[in-house]
């Protein structure tokens, strides 16, 4: 089964086809668009159209085929979830550290989806894909902090595309080893998978298969041999932030992929990165929407530690 849109021309565009399909149908997105036209699911007058053979015509019928995704094969699992925003179109979560985002290999079960499942029911079911129902973006299994997940196809395309065009802003806190020279800073360099550790990032020439990544930091307090950072993503590479801090010589505390293996005497689960701001425009209405997560217990815990070691003016 699968969904149609139709639509008659009644004034001849003069744009192309796949921006001016986004202004007849605005719950889909110019790149949806895109690749529902090179799969052949636009139809004029009852023929397949390409942007190749695009002359609009008055009277001109579009029928445009949109295939229904696959039911979700997940079972839903009562996990609590800490919830910041919800309405009918999105839900923004405060991950908890450990949590898996989506179903992999070795995380079966017990992840974000699964207790997204549970909490949203049937409406979930289709969005996205099987296994990623829903997810606009990841944060690593123990970073915590906020996450936006669609609860329609039209918020998730909108989402997405607030991610791509960075209108989303993304804002994360990190304590890291040492004190950088500067009180602000920014890391450009593109990050791809380890030459020889495939576990691993890493700052990886384009040439040899890098991405181009940008990280913007600001030092929020200095603590004595450690740094709380307040970032900000400027593009949404796997580990950016880590493997960044990494790259410059301030590692994230508690980092055994990235880290220094050094402890600063606080047992933490995880690194100590925290998704603290998210911020996006409604998919439905256009409202602004600004959440912050409150840091984990964990985290606060390793502020006050730091703090009472650190020297007083």
């Amino acid at each position: 089964m699968s969904d149609r849109l139709h639509l008659e021309i009644t004034e001849v565009p003069a744009e192309r086809l796949d921006r001016w399909l986004a202004q007849q149908w605005p719950q889909l997105s110019r790149a949806r668009l895109q690749k529902l036209i090179a799969a052949g699911q636009l139809r004029v007058n009852g023929q397949i159209c390409d942007e190749r053979r695009w002359q609009p015509r008055l009277g001109d019928r579009l029928e445009l085929e949109m295939p229904t995704t696959e039911a979700i094969a997940l079972e839903p699992e009562a996990i609590p979830l800490d919830i910041l925003y919800e309405d009918a179109d999105l839900l923004i979560v405060n991950k908890a550290v450990g949590m898996v985002v989506h179903p992999a290999a070795g995380h079966e079960t017990g992840t974000l989806v699964h207790a997204l499942l549970a909490h949203c029911g049937d409406s979930l079911t289709g969005i996205g894909g099987e296994q990623r129902p829903g997810i606009v973006h990841r944060l690593d299994k123990d970073t915590t902090g906020a996450m936006v997940v669609a609860k329609t196809e039209a918020a998730l395309l909108s989402l997405q595309d607030q991610i791509r065009a960075k209108t989303a802003q993304r804002e994360y806190l990190g304590v890291v080893f040492g004190s950088p020279r500067q009180d602000s800073g920014q890391v450009e360099a593109p990050i791809g998978r380890h030459l020889r550790d495939r576990k691993r990032m890493a700052v990886v020439p384009i040439e040899r298969g890098g991405r181009w990544a940008l990280t913007h930091w600001q030092v929020k307090e200095r603590l004595g041999s450690y740094t709380l950072i307040h970032y900000r993503l400027a593009t949404g590479r796997t580990h950016q932030i880590r493997v960044h801090s990494h790259h410059i010589g301030h590692p994230l505390v508690g980092d055994l992929l990235y880290g220094n293996g050094r402890s600063p005497g606080v047992n933490l689960q995880g690194q100590a990165l925290h998704a603290w701001r998210l911020s996006l425009r409604h998919p439905r209405t256009g409202e602004a929407i600004a959440v912050e997560a409150p840091l984990p217990a964990e985290f606060q815990r390793l502020l006050r530690v730091l703090r009472d070691r650190s020297p007083h003016p």
